[in-house]
């Protein structure tokens, strides 16, 4: 405000009077300036948007980069390598931060809870340190890594305007199947965790295609069941060739796995579209936004606050009860053997016929709060049913082993075959989703029915796939 301004005028009158005193500051004629900057700025977008005999349009950065994110032949392969970037660093990156959190929580404040607990009658402290703690801290330890690199990953793609390209490159595909073009973006989150790509549904306007986005996303291969793809194969299929072939084999295994899914997706949702979920394909106006700097801290914020520790707690909150099933299953006996040892054996001729076994069935089924502690499960409950001495802690108590070779020797002592590492494959890829995704699920939809469906439309066809292939497989042998 100027020294000259008198102190009794009102604001607005100040503020016209300030108005005025800039004006006379500036040289010519005002009213010529702003006409003269109007007319720069639309001869600048014209330059840009208008091409003239012998001159092009001048390419903008947003123009330039769409036309390689959305061509026809560079946007499909653009985008495999980027997420197949992407799910590299969220796979290799969450190692070391899993392994210092399993040491925390398994390797440290688990003994220290043996210790502390071990006035406690021996059933009490097994179920609540062997049981319910330790599978609590390998669902944390397993899970918050992975996700707390992979959600920002995304959430940045999506503030960098990426995502949007991703759901124009698709729509068409997803439009023949008789769904959204944007579940492109709800499949993609899935590729992180289930539970997290139902909830993204919420961009799709169109109740009925939600319904699809919702129903299929299971057949997203989440990060929890990644590294289960990756040592399997590793294990049954990368060990079928020389050994300089190995990465290869087995990378290219989990990738086709990973494809099948997307298949399963697009089948599904064709399926869903003439059925049960019949309706017309509803419009999909999208207007590419332009590109800017992703807001690193506040994606990284919302990315931990609203995606990671929400769906990390819904997954602690099933995980805890899950331990203490898989405890007494492992260590309540019935005629001098556990229950998880008649069950397996009740489940053996059905896993069997899968190309499975009883073991399989079991941890998929006691393990449902999470993916990632499915191979812990598999390797105790291998060990009890096999009674081999000096592997694991004991019954009920979930391990692992550093070495592959050593995982390899446990399962083939459980009479596993390259058979059952391929179904296994298979089986990860479809079934049943997890509790948290199940309860999500059930959250996002209100609907008792459709979860149920959602939760078994997978299950089934895993079990029709794996049969299929052990049917094919036994009878090509």
């Amino acid at each position: 405000m100027s020294a000259s301004t008198p102190t009794s005028v009102t604001p607005p009158e100040r503020i016209l009077l300030e108005a005025r005193r800039l004006r006379e500051g500036i040289a010519g004629d005002v009213h010529e300036h702003l006409v003269e900057a109007i007319y720069a700025d639309a001869a600048r977008i014209a330059d840009r948007a208008v091409s003239r005999p012998g001159r092009a349009a001048r390419p903008t950065f947003d123009r330039t980069l769409d036309r390689i994110v959305t061509s026809r032949w560079l946007g499909f392969p653009v985008m495999f390598a980027l997420f197949a970037l992407m799910f590299w660093l969220t796979v290799s990156g969450a190692n070391v931060p899993s392994a210092l959190l399993a040491d925390l929580l398994v390797g440290n404040i688990y003994p220290w809870l043996r210790e502390v607990a071990g006035g406690l009658p021996w059933w009490l402290s097994g179920l609540l340190v062997d049981g319910i703690y330790l599978a609590t801290a390998w669902v944390i330890s397993v899970m918050l890594p992975p996700m707390a690199i992979f959600f920002p990953m995304f959430t940045l793609l999506e503030d960098f305007g990426y995502l949007p390209r991703v759901a124009f490159n698709l729509d068409r595909l997803f439009q023949k199947a008789g769904a959204h073009g944007k579940q492109a973006m709800s499949t993609m989150m899935g590729f992180g965790c289930n539970a997290a790509g139902v909830v993204a549904t919420r961009i799709i306007d169109s109740p009925r295609e939600r319904l699809i986005a919702i129903i299929t996303n299971n057949f997203a291969l989440c990060n929890g069941r990644w590294p289960t793809q990756i040592l399997i194969a590793s294990l049954f299929l990368g060990s079928l060739v020389p050994s300089q072939l190995a990465g290869i084999v087995s990378a290219g295994a989990v990738v086709g796995v990973a494809l099948l899914g997307v298949s399963f997706t697009f089948l599904t949702a064709w399926a869903l579209s003439r059925t049960v979920l019949k309706g017309e394909v509803s419009t999909f106006n999208l207007e590419l936004p332009p590109y800017r700097p992703p807001r690193f801290w506040q994606t990284l914020y919302t990315s931990l606050i609203d995606r990671t520790l929400l769906v990390l707690w819904r997954a602690i909150v099933f995980a805890a009860p899950a331990g203490a099933v898989i405890w007494l299953t492992a260590n309540v006996q019935i005629g001098g053997v556990s229950v998880a040892e008649h069950v397996i054996h009740g489940l053996d001729p059905l896993g069997l016929a899968l190309g499975l076994n009883g073991v399989i069935l079991l941890a998929y089924i006691v393990a449902i709060p999470a993916n990632e502690i499915i191979v812990p499960t598999i390797l105790m409950l291998t060990v009890l049913v096999t009674r081999m001495a000096g592997v694991g802690e004991g019954a009920g108590v979930m391990f692992e082993l550093d070495s592959d070779a050593d995982v390899k020797a446990v399962l083939t002592a459980g009479g596993w075959t390259v058979l059952t590492g391929v179904n296994l494959m298979l089986f990860s890829l479809l079934h049943n989703p997890c509790s948290t995704t199940i309860y999500t699920i059930y959250k996002e939809t209100g609907c008792k029915r459709w979860t149920a469906l959602a939760t078994l439309l997978p299950l089934a066809l895993g079990f029709l796939v794996t049969f299929a292939v052990a049917t094919v497989w036994r009878w090509l042998s």
